[in-house]
């Protein structure tokens, strides 16, 4: 599936971003006691970490900007934001096109890696659904509210090690609201970050 459609046959702008909210992309901010161990039970194991220090001092080069066009179409803008709460973010969107748009970010708020979302699934976030591993790297999808019909957004997140994790957050353009899947759009520039992380790995 392929993120350029989702940027097409739309005029106008409305006010959205792709960023993940404060309330949807932050898991538990307790610290798991020094005797439990990552990850935990039933969250899938990262075999293989990667370190993604340089792309938390530079997270527009989580995709190269003919990703980006690729993505989202001609005219695609990357807006760095070093210092969201969250951890390093950079916002990808198209001014002339409603509402689509991709969110990364190397979320720094735990060291729990997915074990926090894991940990909260059914009370802080009632939609969790985990995805396809990627090349071995776990991903899944999670959310206070699942907006893939109602909003046409989704957040994932992407497992890097046992104690680290990227969220992508995908918004779809209106016109594909309810016809396409944002999740696998997710999904999609999941791998796209991961090919980017091992290439400095």
């Amino acid at each position: 599936m392929s993120l350029l459609a989702l940027a097409t046959s739309c005029t106008g702008k409305t006010n959205g971003s792709a960023s993940p909210s404060p309330n949807s992309s932050s898991p538990s901010d307790s610290q798991p006691p020094s005797s439990e161990r990552l990850p935990g039970p039933g969250v899938p194991a990262v075999e293989t970490p990667l370190d993604v220090s340089r792309f938390q001092q530079s997270p527009c080069d989580s995709l190269t900007s003919a990703e980006s066009q690729e993505l989202l179409g001609a005219g695609v803008i990357a807006k760095p934001v070093v210092d969201d709460p969250a951890g390093p973010t950079c916002n990808w969107d198209v001014p002339a096109v409603s509402q689509a748009g991709v969110g990364v970010t190397y979320f720094k708020k735990t060291q729990l890696g997915l074990t926090g979302i894991y940990q909260s699934k059914g009370t802080v976030y009632p939609f969790f659904e985990p995805l396809d591993s990627i090349d071995g790297y776990p991903t899944v999808a999670f959310g206070t509210v699942d907006e893939r019909n109602t909003k046409g957004r989704c957040l994932l997140a992407l497992g890097t090690s046992d104690t680290q994790q990227v969220d992508i957050a995908v918004s779809l353009s209106e016109a594909n609201i309810g016809k396409k899947d944002p999740c696998s759009a997710a999904h999609e520039v999941a791998a796209k970050v991961l090919a980017n992380l091992r290439k400095v790995n």
